[in-house]
């Protein structure tokens, strides 16, 4: 007994020292976190694909040497159809035990994609009540993190299926809210939280991009009511999934009178499938694609923000653990 008691304290010392026991909280911990979209495995055997178990793997990498505090997940959660109830068995098929490493028990913040929403997302927002990683409070939710140094980053998530309406066809665009009154109860809120927010950098995130040049390619509905709010409070970054692809698009913001004059769009869409189709390339000018990366046999990849000093560091990592990408965004002013 007293050999398994040294053994069990050892084993204690050692996670410490490698980090493993490292409190993802505490603000003198480097500030990383990971962005995962479109990673809902499979509704029939084996319940995931090479995508995502790549995909998979290459967190475990990442997080085994660089303790992020949390997972941002862009929505489709759960392919094809969502859950049915918080008990459904593809919490554990397509996420407990796909993502078990002990790396990946971190918090996860979730929205909604429109995957999620052909089933029912208020089983996943219920399903926080059973997982202590899987925090989905609501539809929408904030979650502010500090980093060593004093800087700070408000990441704020919304549903945009709600505020823009479900699409059931990949080149038919949504056509409005399905509940109006949720969706300006959804905006009021989401601008409420912009103009309130003091945080040195600001990522939004939802499923639908704001711009893409993939097979959805851009959102009219969030160029008409979200791209002006984007510019207005000077968010930082706005991310998405829906494309199954990385991309990076940079827009110039609609006044000459912030200092960095440019708006950046990234999606990150292939945890689970891979598209390579670039059927809205002519849609944008092809100087503000900074990166579009759709290659199957790299089997998808990850996004990741590093905040060190005066810079927020944009990383895209592929399948294969190749670091494919990777810029930087400074404080807003």
């Amino acid at each position: 007994m007293a050999f398994q008691r040294y053994a069990f304290f050892l084993s204690l010392c050692l996670l410490e020292c490698y980090g493993f026991l490292e409190n993802p909280n505490n603000p003198q911990t480097p500030l990383s976190f990971m962005v995962l979209g479109d990673w809902g495995g499979l509704p029939f055997f084996p319940y995931t694909t090479p995508v995502q178990t790549a995909v998979r793997d290459q967190m475990v990498t990442y997080a085994l040497q660089h303790h992020p505090r949390f997972v941002v997940s862009l929505g489709d959660n759960f392919y094809l159809y969502g859950v049915e109830n918080a008990d459904d068995t593809r919490f554990n098929l397509t996420f407990e035990e796909v993502y078990s490493d002990p790396s990946l028990h971190i918090p996860w913040y979730v929205t909604a994609g429109n995957h999620d929403h052909y089933g029912n997302v208020t089983a996943q927002i219920e399903y926080s009540k059973i997982s202590n990683r899987w925090k989905f409070p609501d539809y929408y939710q904030k979650i502010t993190s500090h980093a060593p140094g004093g800087r700070s980053v408000d990441v704020i998530l919304i549903d945009t299926i709600v505020l823009c309406g479900n699409v059931y066809d990949s080149h038919v665009p949504p056509v409005g809210p399905a509940d109006s009154g949720a969706a300006a109860a959804q905006w009021a809120w989401l601008e409420e939280s912009l103009k309130q927010s003091r945080a040195d950098y600001i990522v939004v995130g939802g499923h639908y991009p704001v711009y893409s040049v993939g097979d959805h390619g851009p959102s009219a509905c969030l160029r008409r009511q979200l791209e002006p709010l984007l510019h207005t409070y000077r968010v930082s970054a706005y991310i998405a999934g829906h494309d199954h692809n990385l991309q990076h698009i940079q827009m110039a913001r609609n006044s000459s009178s912030v200092t960095n004059n440019a708006m950046d769009y990234f999606i990150v869409g292939s945890g689970n499938f891979v598209d390579a189709r670039r059927l809205h390339f002519d849609d944008i000018p092809e100087t503000q694609v900074k990166l579009f990366f759709g290659e199957l046999l790299h089997f998808g990849g990850f996004a990741c923000f590093e905040v060190s000093g005066d810079t927020m560091t944009v990383k895209m990592i592929d399948g294969l653990g190749n670091l494919l990408y990777q810029y930087p965004i400074h404080p807003r002013k």
